[in-house]
């Protein structure tokens, strides 16, 4: 198999796992960046509050978003860009928990999607004093990106996890993980309910 994934990256606007409010996200095929597509995102009712802290971060504002692409209108698109891809994210639990949280607050159905985390990549591939995406990035060769905006993120964690497997030999993203010890994370999976006769 050759070395395929999705890397995503969100920004949030508040606390709430579920107030995405921007996405970056870029398509490997073969080892090599094919395409890339990054967007803002009005974040679902009851988790659009945009908190300074937050906003401070990535500097996305409540009226940066206005006329965005609501999380249910713009899923579909995320969605096929995706595909079917392991996706990849530093620190996957945080973003794919924002999947899910955005999907669940707009009543929608996330696809079981599998993730690989960069951050544990690095942590395995690399000798530093710090695994912050830009610290971790530049030891990948991937600088001088703008951190905390979504898609310049994903770029960066799609250039580790190309630097792991070429560091490693591995072939494609399961030989990667295989070869460093780390897991690639499956979807849960809830047995179908029974009806009670």
């Amino acid at each position: 198999m050759p070395l395929d994934f999705t890397a995503i990256d969100f920004e949030t606007a508040n606390s709430s796992a579920a107030s995405a409010c921007s996405v970056g996200l870029v398509r490997v095929r073969d080892g090599l960046v094919v395409a890339s597509a990054g967007w803002l995102i009005r974040p679902p009712a009851g988790h659009d509050e945009f908190q300074e802290w937050n906003v401070r971060i990535h500097g996305i504002r409540a009226q940066d978003v206005r006329t965005a692409s609501s999380w249910e209108d713009q899923f579909d698109r995320l969605c096929a860009f995706a595909g079917a891809d392991v996706l990849v994210a530093h620190n996957a639990g945080f973003d794919l928990n924002v999947l899910r949280r955005a999907s669940e607050a707009t009543g929608g159905d996330c696809p079981p999607y599998r993730s690989l985390c960069s951050l544990q990549v690095a942590r395995k591939i690399y000798d530093l004093e710090s695994y912050r995406l830009p610290k971790a990035a530049e030891a990948a060769g991937f600088t001088g990106f703008s951190h905390h905006d979504a898609l310049a993120d994903a770029l960066a964690c799609a250039h580790i996890v190309i630097d792991a497997a070429r560091r490693v030999g591995a072939s494609d993203v399961f030989e990667l993980a295989g070869a460093l010890n780390v897991r690639i994370t499956e979807p849960a999976i809830t047995a179908p309910e029974r009806a009670v006769a």
